[in-house]
């Protein structure tokens, strides 16, 4: 490894290599000596761009967010319909490629974890605010208590647990594709507005 790295350099391999390991296990499973020993470097020298573990997980289940987000942001030239489509092809897409991480990453925020609740929901809300755009709903519907953003909000759990358990089933007995569920998930929503 090169220890020449800058400081800002440093602290993104680090995220980096918490990403890679978050592939296979939890975050709170994640060994400290393990990312340092691939990083090259002491545990002191990882303290000194993160604090605590505690603020490394944060940065590690920030940057995860910011890769969801990232991956699954519409390309705002294309219809609605199919942006809302490709949206949710690429979630489906990221859950079944990280499936236990991502588990993980749902049951830290459901069981209380701060660092994973909070990145978590605005995680969620980013989602729901890019579907609630996709669906043209004024902005004065898409505040918190709004029922069009409980209804989005409400079908993203839906959607999520459909990719996880969806993507659990070895592929050959996988009765619907990807392009199926999400298929299902989009008429889902259609229903679940009318109500």
């Amino acid at each position: 490894m090169d220890h020449g790295l800058s400081a800002e350099d440093r602290k993104k391999q680090l995220v980096r290599i918490g990403l890679k390991m978050l592939r296979e296990q939890p975050i709170h499973e994640l060994s400290i000596d393990a990312i340092v020993s691939e990083a090259g470097i002491s545990r002191s020298v990882l303290f000194q761009y993160f604090p605590s573990k505690h603020d490394y997980y944060l940065a590690v289940v920030e940057a995860a967010g910011r890769r969801l987000l990232r991956l699954t942001k519409p390309d705002g030239s294309r219809p609605r319909d199919e942006q809302l489509r490709e949206l949710l092809l690429a979630f489906v897409a990221f859950i079944a490629r990280r499936r236990r991480a991502y588990i993980s990453f749902v049951r830290g925020a459901a069981g209380g974890d701060d660092y994973a609740v909070e990145v978590y929901a605005k995680t969620r809300d980013t989602m729901a605010d890019r579907v609630l755009a996709l669906l043209d709903v004024p902005e004065e519907d898409r505040e918190p208590a709004a029922q069009d953003r409980m209804r989005v909000h409400a079908w993203f759990a839906y959607v999520e647990d459909l990719a996880i358990e969806w993507s659990g089933l070895p592929e050959d007995e996988r009765r619907i594709t990807d392009l199926e569920l999400v298929a299902h998930a989009v008429e889902a929503l259609q229903t679940l507005r009318k109500l």
